[in-house]
């Protein structure tokens, strides 16, 4: 019996032929979205920061965050409230804040430089902020280390980082469960300076108080005549006496 090596090899090219255009028909994997980088869309993609996102948007800090990543070899590092961390203010706290103060918040919440976790340990205090001058009890923000923990202190109140939210080689953003509130805008006010006592008008001394020379010699004159006068009727009055 002969064996049909025809059909074995017919079978092989056929299933090879089938392999090969059903690889040939499947799409090359699509390579990830090269983009800018946008703060707020990576806040959107890790969730639970609804008010922050809002707050970068109406001041525009978001906006300014981004140009500035994007178009220079600057650096950021972002402490990031949740949610829960503004719920956890005084009621109408945000709402009591000027334009002007709302981007001092936000911008004191951004650091001019990318620190890494390990960087915090070795950093000095107190640290400069977008929002401005960090000594003279304006904005100082220090940080502090124990272990992996990471605290930070503003002079009003104390915030954890609780967790990476995203880092890369220029931006770093670290969630906090505290909203970080600045010295300049939540310490306490100087006292008013105290009403000063309304002082008396002084006397003025002078012509006006005391009587002119001018005066007083009229004074004197005019007594000598009386008394001249009344001397001539005595006399008169004397020598029609003794006529008597």
């Amino acid at each position: 019996m002969k064996f049909n090596m025809s059909f074995p090899l017919t079978f092989s090219l056929l299933l090879l032929i089938q392999c090969t255009t059903t690889t040939l028909a499947q799409p090359a994997a699509a390579p990830a979205p090269a983009g800018p980088t946008n703060v707020t869309k990576i806040l959107e993609k890790a969730g639970q920061y609804t008010t922050l996102i809002r707050l970068l948007k109406i001041t525009q800090v978001g906006d300014q965050i981004n140009t500035q990543l994007n178009n220079s070899n600057q650096g950021m590092t972002i402490f990031a409230p949740t949610d829960n961390a503004f719920s956890a203010l005084k009621s109408g706290t945000l709402n009591s804040l000027t334009d002007q103060e709302k981007v001092e918040l936000i911008q004191f919440h951004v650091l001019p430089t990318v620190l890494s976790t390990s960087q915090f340990q070795t950093v000095s205090n107190p640290l400069r902020t977008q929002a401005g001058d960090s000594t003279g009890g304006q904005f100082p923000l220090n940080v502090t280390t124990s272990g992996n923990s990471v605290n930070i202190t503003t002079g009003v109140n104390n915030a954890t980082v609780a967790n990476t939210v995203y880092t890369d080689s220029s931006l770093a953003v670290y969630q906090v469960d505290n909203v970080l509130l600045p010295l300049a805008m939540f310490g306490p006010k100087a006292p008013a300076p105290a009403p000063g006592v309304a002082k008396k008008p002084k006397k003025k001394s002078g012509a006006a108080d005391s009587p002119s020379s001018d005066d007083g010699t009229a004074d004197a004159s005019a007594t000598s005549g009386l008394r001249a006068k009344g001397l001539l009727v005595g006399i008169i009055a004397l020598v029609a006496g003794i006529s008597l």
